[in-house]
């Protein structure tokens, strides 16, 4: 008898453990860092608006308060993996290179604190990232903050491009894109859908879409991610209804900015799609 209780017993442990490695209801990766660690599975989650800090300085000494829309992932060391975990550095420098890689920079990195913070301006977006790290010395979890704040917003009409176009020759729209990528996010959908009717109000009006980003990231990310938006904003007039012979496109990186870069609003007015009467 007592064989079949401690059987009974292990299974139930057993199928705890199992189905404490899972990530927890609701939960998922952020779009922006899909590659967690590996053998790390999140126990706690949190998706909302909040504010959040973030370091400047060791220790605490300098600190910076953001708002916005705050993402908290708690990933916790599979115990059942028969391997060694990774190091502070390593956890780190992961998601450095992640942020790195679609144009972010680090803000803060220490080692000894068990923590990086690294910021990315992009697609009309600033976004703040927190990792930290620890448990009992060697890992056994560690935490991703991203907190994201409200992209520009641009209200515009078919009549007010028309009339920039006949005026000016162009026009320059804040068109809101997938942070580090040419996705064109809902929101500036209204943008797309006035360009479309002030063409099929104009059939004789023949366009460039042409993308220019900030200074933030490399010379040649920056011209690629130009040349993709812009063809982005072509495809989606074209599926629209416009015939595609009407439209062209060209990327100029951050090589024709509008003012000097020095702060956050002028790199938001230098992140823009320009549209230019051909």
């Amino acid at each position: 008898m007592n064989k079949i209780y401690l059987t009974i017993a292990l299974l139930v442990t057993s199928m705890t453990n199992s189905f404490a490695q899972q990530d927890v209801e609701g939960s998922k990766d952020h779009p922006m860092f899909p590659n967690r660690m590996k053998n790390y599975f999140i126990s706690d989650y949190k998706n909302n608006f909040d504010a959040a800090d973030f370091n400047l300085a060791p220790e605490g000494s300098k600190m910076i308060t953001k708002e916005g829309t705050k993402t908290t992932i708690h990933y916790q060391f599979n115990v059942d993996v028969v391997q060694q975990k990774p190091s502070v550095l390593q956890i780190l420098r992961n998601y450095e290179a992640a942020v790195k890689k679609i144009g972010g920079e680090t803000v803060f990195f220490n080692v000894g604190e068990a923590k990086g913070v690294f910021k990315i301006i992009n697609s009309n977006a600033e976004v703040w990232v927190k990792v930290e790290t620890g448990g009992n010395d060697d890992n056994d979890f560690y935490e991703l903050t991203i907190l994201e704040i409200e992209n520009m917003k641009q209200e515009i009409s078919s009549n007010t491009i028309l009339s920039a176009l006949n005026n000016d020759g162009h026009i320059a729209l804040y068109i809101n894109f997938e942070t580090g990528k040419s996705a064109i996010k809902i929101e500036s959908q209204t943008i797309i859908d006035q360009i479309v009717e002030m063409l099929k109000s104009n059939p004789t009006i023949r366009i460039s879409i042409e993308g220019h980003t900030d200074n933030v990231g490399n010379l040649q990310s920056n011209q690629s991610l130009s040349e993709n938006r812009a063809k982005a904003v072509v495809n989606a007039i074209v599926t629209k209804g416009i015939d595609k012979s009407r439209l062209s496109s060209k990327g100029w990186g951050q090589t024709k900015p509008m003012n000097d870069n020095k702060t956050e609003d002028e790199k938001a007015k230098n992140r823009r799609v320009e549209i230019v009467k051909v």
